[in-house]
């Protein structure tokens, strides 16, 4: 499986993105998929996560105002990021739930004024 993150950029406080991930290399639609997030000098730590029916979780941090999708027929999966705040500000990376594929490069995402 391959990975490939992109959408992220240098947002204010408050302001809102949208991560994109492609999915590449298995069947995107059987797969538990999930954002991850490494803030500078912290592990990477689980953010969002949506099972292959759709069904998503969120950690406490960024739940309301961070929302998860997927669009099986194009093989791509989505963060939508709104109220963003400095403590958001990390490199994102996506991946499936429980394989040991490689992550991709990840996108970064910067919240500052």
């Amino acid at each position: 499986a391959q990975f490939v993150e992109f959408g992220g950029g240098l947002v204010q406080p408050g302001g809102s993105l949208r991560l994109s991930c492609v999915f590449s290399g298995r069947i995107f639609s059987l797969y538990g998929m999930a954002w991850y997030r490494q803030a500078p000098e912290k592990p990477r730590e689980l953010g969002a996560t949506t099972t292959s029916n759709g069904r998503t979780d969120y950690r406490d941090a960024v739940k309301g105002r961070f929302t998860i999708y997927r669009e099986n027929a194009n093989n791509t999966m989505y963060l939508q990021m709104n109220s963003l705040k400095p403590e958001d500000t990390a490199v994102y990376y996506c991946h499936d739930i429980g394989s040991v594929a490689p992550w991709g490069q990840g996108t970064q995402v910067t919240v500052s004024s």
